[in-house]
């Protein structure tokens, strides 16, 4: 059940409607992406979206970044309506690391980091990296790296780094911002299991140590489980189930949700739930 949102809510959710138009009239038969949502996340919490493919995950976390405007509904940032912040103000809020980044220009890392700073300038972005940074501009880009790990590579481009590098570097970048609230779309996307331990660390440190509250897209249930505080799940642009992960990652809630059978455990270190696929063989 969508759970009510409280006034002292980081992010409040609340009737959120939205669907993508099908033509440049403006009139669409299709049905919602986004189908009346509500939920909150509460300050200092990790907060988990899961759900099967074409759920509408992605397209949520867009709505809560205000890259995408509600049809119905509204969200609100630590009491404020996001339809009421113009981009800057809401920058500082809220900091976004998308799930793919292209870079057209070849900056290096410290330059990427640098431009977090820009909703905190009164100068436009292009004086960024071009000396003309404040002491308090260099001191937070420094401190985001060095908490990311990206300091050793500073003076390399992004362009020339790893995947699972680059994705410290936008994570500094958003946490340069000194927004309050950390947006990440499928961050484990495309790293491999050493990078993907590393990030959890990472986010999990970052959430205490800063106390941000962050909100987690991912297809990853066993890295939903063991980093996110609650969990909500998506079924159909709809919300299924809001909960902890045990309340959530469970056999009869994943099979009504994603049509198929698998099997949860307890985590042998953690106790919390793990989802392991059925013996192919037993599906022949």
């Amino acid at each position: 059940m969508p759970q009510p949102c409280s006034i002292r809510s980081a992010i409040a959710v609340e009737g959120v409607s939205f669907r993508y138009r099908s033509d440049q009239s403006g009139q669409s038969g299709r049905a919602w992406t986004v189908d009346a949502v509500s939920f909150a996340a509460e300050p200092g919490e990790i907060l988990g979206i899961v759900g099967p493919n074409g759920s509408g995950k992605s397209s949520l976390l867009k709505l809560l970044a205000g890259l995408l405007r509600p049809a119905l509904g509204a969200i609100q940032v630590a009491g404020q309506s996001i339809d009421r912040l113009e981009p800057r103000a809401l920058a500082k809020m809220v900091a976004v690391v998308p799930q793919e980044f292209t870079q057209a220009f070849p900056f290096t890392v410290a330059e990427t980091v640098l431009m977090g700073r820009f909703p905190r300038r009164r100068q436009g972005w292009w004086n960024l990296g071009m000396g003309d940074e404040s002491a308090d501009d260099l001191l937070v880009a420094h401190r985001a790296m060095v908490d990311t790990d990206v300091v050793a590579f500073a003076d390399r481009l992004v362009t020339d780094l790893s995947g699972g590098e680059r994705q410290r570097v936008m994570l500094a970048r958003a946490l340069a911002q000194e927004s309050t609230v950390l947006l990440l779309d499928e961050p484990m996307a495309f790293l491999d299991i050493n990078h993907q331990i590393d990030l959890c660390g990472l986010i999990r440190r970052l959430n205490r140590e800063r106390a941000l509250t962050v909100v987690i897209v991912s297809h990853d249930l066993n890295v939903a489980s063991q980093l996110c505080d609650r969990l909500v799940m998506l079924k159909e642009g709809q919300v299924f189930q809001v909960g902890t992960p045990a309340e959530t990652i469970r056999e009869e809630v994943l099979q009504m949700v994603y049509g198929c059978e698998v099997v949860v455990d307890a985590h042998p270190h953690s106790g919390l739930p793990r989802v392991t696929m059925p013996s192919v063989s037993s599906r022949v």
